[in-house]
């Protein structure tokens, strides 16, 4: 009995990733007013279409010194730069749970055989963000910086001063809908409770953004993450328009979905 329940469970998850994935592709192909990034979206380790987009914005504005920074990045299996890695770009990752931490350490090939990751085991605050990419010498204008960690997201990219990534992408709060203006009070303290107190909305980080010289670019279908790219790359290699109204995802957190080989870095051959 206790094995066919498992089998059902089993085909039942299937089921729903074969739905989300039709429904993706409904999104994505069948709609010409869908934002044009979006139809770009593809997930290899990114939790949703992170990675195709991000490979799609770089390869509009050229990459640099391929150096990233991200922040909440789990084990370092699934998140944004895993698979830019995997691309021969090199760069910080700093998480803040000390069993993730462990396993980075003793299980990724990255940063155990070729050194092309940095790990930090902090937890980030706008009094010790800077100071950590000093100490990993990370350039001043890097290429890539990703904020994920389901709270004081804003206040952190709010708090760099000194470093210009030439891309951001970072977490929003797609619970409030533009153009509504939200931001969660600084609190270094702040774990996230699994619930819609976190972050900043969409319209709130634009301005934010705006303020820092940064164009919003694309937010992904999940309504998970908002893309920016510093204004003086963007010239004509994105299309108008730029507003929160136009490129805003509601909250679609269903569509996160687990179909095919779970994910695994390794090392390998180009």
């Amino acid at each position: 009995m206790i094995k066919k329940l498992k089998q059902y469970k089993y085909h039942l998850k299937q089921l729903k990733d074969l739905f989300i994935d039709a429904y993706i592709e409904l999104i994505i192909n069948n709609n010409d007013e869908l934002p044009e990034l979006n139809r770009y979206e593809y997930g290899c380790f990114s939790q949703n279409g992170e990675d195709g987009i991000i490979d799609e914005i770089f390869d509009r504005i050229g990459i640099t010194n391929k150096i990233f920074v991200e922040f909440g990045v789990g084990d370092g299996n699934e998140n944004n730069t895993a698979y830019l890695l995997n691309k021969n770009w090199k760069g910080l990752w700093i998480e803040p749970d000390k069993n993730n931490y462990k396993y980075i350490k003793e299980n990724n090939p990255f940063y155990k055989n070729i050194s092309a990751l940095k790990i930090e085991n902090k937890f980030v605050t706008i009094e010790n963000f800077e100071s950590l990419l000093t100490k990993n010498n990370i350039q001043p204008e890097f290429d890539f910086l990703s904020i994920d960690i389901d709270g004081n997201d804003y206040w952190i990219w709010k708090s760099l001063e000194n470093f210009k990534p030439r891309v951001v992408v970072i977490e929003y709060n797609s619970s409030f809908k533009p153009p509504t203006k939200w931001i969660m009070d600084y609190n270094p303290d702040h774990v996230f409770d699994k619930t819609n107190y976190f972050g900043a909305s969409l319209s709130s980080l634009e301005e934010l953004g705006r303020n820092k010289n940064y164009k919003l670019v694309a937010c992904d279908i999940t309504g998970t993450n908002a893309f920016f790219v510093r204004i003086d790359l963007i010239n004509e290699n994105f299309k108008h328009p730029f507003t929160t109204e136009f490129l805003y995802h509601p909250p679609r957190y269903f569509l996160s979905r687990s179909l095919g080989h779970k994910n695994k870095l390794g090392l390998f051959r180009n």
